[in-house]
């Protein structure tokens, strides 16, 4: 028996020292591909269903629509990213990806 063989105890079919159990074992491992990529197909066919019905999928974000719209007044009246950032209690990273959008 090689470093790279596996047998097991209680079950004979589980036995990559011989060519049956090489066998048996290669179909298993198709057989879980194969299930694998099912899984992948339909998890990827309902996200994009849950899309089209208009599902947000991520992380919520950290302000609202009215929010956005009173920091990029704020920021139009000459006020600093610093200062606004620290009115709406978020990182000034927030704010610069407010105005990138």
């Amino acid at each position: 028996m090689t470093k790279d063989s596996f047998r097991s105890l209680s079950e004979i079919w589980a036995d990559t020292t011989s060519s049956g159990g090489k066998m048996i074992l290669t179909v298993f491992a198709g057989i879980a591909e194969f299930e694998r990529d099912l899984i992948v197909e339909r998890t990827s066919s309902g996200r994009l269903a849950a899309q089209k019905r208009g599902v947000k999928f991520g992380r919520p974000l950290k302000l609202d629509s009215n929010q956005i719209d009173a920091i990029k007044s704020l920021l139009e009246k000459g006020n600093s990213v610093k200062k606004v950032a620290e009115t709406f209690i978020t990182h000034p990273a927030t704010i610069y990806r407010i105005l990138a959008r």
